[in-house]
């Protein structure tokens, strides 16, 4: 049977803040490839509201999974994003041990932490499932907290790392499984971001943009959509990579046009009809 390709994401949905899932389907949609949804928790708005509804999904995940699996249901491309406990990371590592067939892309974005600090719902057990995740994986997108720790390495005191480390880092990181690594958001004082990209076998690209406005919500799930869809798709990782930027840096300008809040995410409806 023909058909559209597909990407499972495993995320979760929330109401308003344009973040996780919210942000992914509509992305990975415009890119022409259905968006199938497993929810580890359904939220009104997100953690960086001053109070928020949240809906814990993790009873129900195995139930779901198996109805896809009773279903016959494929896809192309496995997406993980944030995963609220270390029985949800249990739970998706048996997800992909299923549904990762040959030619499936399984893209891992371990939301885990920021500015070397890990989210308060990490512990040291869900850090350790975690990395499990990696055998899985094709690509992986950490940004530096999350390459640390995924590693077991001190953060870095003043927040950088030099092309030589983070090489390294990608390295060592690619040999628990992924053949691609991008480390992203990279502040290069406050004038850049960067993106370091590395294949196995391959070597290493970095990728700058210029740096528009501070924080926002949803910019790393946006990439992570754009990048996941792109290779679905059939494109390099770095045209991938490039194409995720350069998209963002757009909508980050008109957020700083329209004054949004930060915690109101990525304006991104104005431009959907122009990602392809």
């Amino acid at each position: 049977m023909k058909r559209q390709k597909r990407i499972a994401l495993i995320n979760d949905i929330t109401g308003f803040g344009r973040c996780s899932m919210t942000v992914e389907l509509p992305l990975i949609s415009a890119m022409k490839i259905q968006a199938c949804p497993l929810p580890t928790a359904i939220l009104s708005v997100h953690t960086g509201f001053p109070s928020h509804y949240m809906d814990d999904y993790t009873d129900r995940m195995r139930p779901y999974m198996e109805n896809w699996k009773e279903n016959g249901l494929e896809f192309d491309g496995i997406c993980t994003g944030f995963l609220g406990s270390a029985e949800q990371i249990g739970i998706v590592e048996d997800f992909l041990s299923y549904f990762k067939k040959e030619g499936t892309r399984v893209m891992v974005d371990p939301v885990m932490g920021d500015y070397g600090k890990l989210y308060s719902s990490y512990t040291p057990e869900m850090c350790v499932e975690m990395r499990k995740l990696l055998a899985h994986a094709d690509l992986v997108t950490p940004n530096l907290t999350e390459a640390c720790e995924l590693l077991g390495v001190p953060y870095p005191k003043d927040g950088e790392a030099a092309d030589k480390e983070l090489q390294e880092m990608a390295e060592e990181l690619s040999a628990r499984g992924p053949a691609q690594v991008v480390i992203t958001g990279l502040h290069e004082g406050e004038e850049s971001i960067k993106n370091f990209i590395y294949e196995r076998g391959k070597g290493i690209e970095v990728l700058r943009v210029k740096k528009v406005g501070g924080d926002r919500s949803g910019v790393g799930d946006a990439f992570a959509a754009i990048v996941a869809a792109s290779l679905v798709n059939g494109e390099t990782l770095s045209s991938s990579v490039q194409k995720a930027a350069i998209f963002i840096s757009k909508i980050l300008k008109y957020a700083v046009k329209l004054e949004l809040p930060w915690n109101y995410g990525l304006p991104f409806e104005e431009y959907l009809t122009q990602l392809k």
